[in-house]
């Protein structure tokens, strides 16, 4: 029997009716992938700029090239962390806003639902581009690019549910 403090249950709650799997996994796969390509750009740019750097005076000694290599991979190592993060985060955002629009066009309704993904793409890059304050023709571009790409998903939707009913 069950006391005041103690609620009944079946079993463990599930919140899977609230939040899908797509509002973690997606901006989280998103920050994972800036993660890696921002340490691979940041790392490989704080390389060139050491080496454009100090090409006018290339170390002399054994110690002179040890601290020289020591000092560059160090660098790198910064520039890749902070690089990886900074994309990890915008990714990460970016990623969030697509499912924001895409679960808020879902909940709107019939009409609406069957196109989330297209009003996702496009919504996602009309945001980008006046975070980013792009001129109107490269902001066109951006949501046509947005469009196709939400088009495509939404293809791929429709192409599993039919493949499911088959």
């Amino acid at each position: 029997m069950a006391t005041n403090d103690e609620v009944p249950s079946e079993g463990p709650y599930d919140v899977t009716p609230i939040l899908h799997s797509r509002y973690f996994v997606l901006p989280g796969s998103a920050a994972i992938m800036g993660t890696l390509i921002g340490g691979v750009r940041g790392s490989r740019r704080a390389s060139l700029r050491f080496l454009a750097e100090n090409a006018h005076r290339p170390p002399t000694t054994v110690q002179g090239w040890y601290f020289y290599n020591k000092t560059k991979n160090y660098r790198r190592m910064a520039a890749g962390l902070q690089e990886g993060s900074l994309n990890a985060m915008k990714l990460g955002v970016t990623a969030l806003v697509w499912v924001g629009i895409e679960d808020g066009l879902e909940r709107c309704g019939q009409p609406w639902a069957e196109a989330r993904e297209l009003g996702a793409g496009v919504g996602t890059a009309s945001i980008f581009a006046l975070v980013y304050r792009l001129p109107w023709r490269s902001g066109r571009q951006a949501m046509c690019l947005g469009g196709v790409v939400g088009g495509g998903m939404g293809i791929l939707r429709w192409a599993r549910s039919y493949l499911e009913a088959v």
